[in-house]
């Protein structure tokens, strides 16, 4: 089962036997430059890492930390160089690390295996091998979780829902609570049955409190090796495509579709029933109205191309100067016209 394994968080180094460099090298595909016979017992940030640790440098905005790092190693980018630390070279160092930490500390492991006691999983309910299922948990009337999956402490599966192999569902998810759909009729707003579902595929990652609603008819989708943060949510009837990320405190609204390997950064917000092609990365906080063409980046509320989004907020930040010089321009013409009400205006 890929999630077994060590798990230690308080980086104490004691806990793990020691790995030479060399082997750790062969682990993550890297190169070592310098003594392969130094050992190390686990991962830490280059600021805080001790001797025994290995660190890694992603950004070189944190360069001179390579300096100063007490750490036994580093693994860094192929194009990087230093004398007083050894070195595990890859062309993704950050990618690199994290298999470090599999190789090191490996993945949690849990107290119990199975469905905890306290979990309540309905008998039309089917839940594949190995899925661990953590106690307040609810899975419904004729869901089906796949293998290899974790549900965290009080995630919901409602009635129908469908969950894919290897996927993680951290705390407090809800998954398939109805729709948002009311018809107004008569002033007053009567609930339409939601009669769709959830389909989550395979190797799907969702935060804790996170909301995915059942679709009104046929089904909402989540597509495999999505990573989703905590307190996301996501309307009836929209479909995501394979291999996206979204950000903390997203929110899509109904009957939207979104392509293949798109970022929605913290906090953006998407109008229903639009479509965000394949590759698009949407900034911070942005609010996308229409449409969006693939391999874009976009910023801003309304969402905009990225080039354009640089020269409105260039302008943006001098709107209070702008304002102050208009202003004076249409005092000067009143005091122009005034003093000459036969003049040119």
């Amino acid at each position: 089962m890929c999630h077994a394994g060590r798990f230690n968080s308080s980086g104490d180094s004691s806990k793990f036997p020691a790995m030479k460099l060399s082997e750790l090298a062969d682990r993550i595909g890297a190169q070592v430059v310098g003594d392969g016979a130094i050992e190390v017992t686990s991962c830490a940030p280059l600021e805080s890492a001790r001797p025994g640790q290995v660190s890694f440098l992603a950004n070189a905005k944190y360069s001179k930390q390579l300096e100063s790092t007490a750490a036994s190693a580093v693994i860094v980018g192929t194009n990087v160089l230093a004398e007083r630390v050894a070195l595990l070279k890859t062309k993704d160092p950050y990618y690199g690390f994290s298999q470090a930490i599999v190789a090191l500390h490996g993945y949690r492991k849990h107290p119990f295996s199975g469905v905890h006691p306290r979990a309540t999983v309905e008998a039309t309910a089917t839940v594949g091998e190995r899925t661990i299922i953590y106690p307040g948990c609810y899975v419904g009337s004729r869901a089906r979780i796949g293998a290899d999956c974790i549900l965290y402490p009080n995630v919901v599966i409602y009635d129908d829902c469908v969950i894919g192999d290897r996927c993680i569902i951290h705390a407090g998810a809800a998954i398939g609570a109805d729709g948002y759909g009311f018809a107004f009729h008569d002033g007053l707003h009567h609930k339409i049955p939601q009669i769709g579902n959830v389909v989550i595929e395979d190797d799907v990652e969702i935060g804790p409190n996170c909301t995915i609603s059942r679709a009104a008819m046929q089904s909402t989708i989540i597509g495999k090796g999505t990573k989703i943060d905590q307190s996301v949510v996501i309307g009836h009837n929209v479909k995501i495509g394979p291999h996206c990320l979204l950000v903390a405190q997203v929110g899509i609204a109904g009957s939207t579709t979104i392509g293949h390997h798109v970022t929605l950064a913290g906090q953006v917000g998407v109008a229903g029933h639009l479509t965000i092609g394949d590759k698009v990365s949407v900034g911070a906080q942005a609010g996308v109205m229409n449409d969006l063409e693939s391999n874009g980046i976009y910023l801003g509320s309304p969402a905009m191309p990225f080039a354009k989004a640089r020269r409105v907020y260039s302008v943006f930040t001098e709107l209070p100067e702008l304002a102050k010089r208009v202003r004076e321009l249409e005092q000067k013409l009143e005091q122009f016209s005034a003093d000459d009400p036969g003049g040119i205006v």
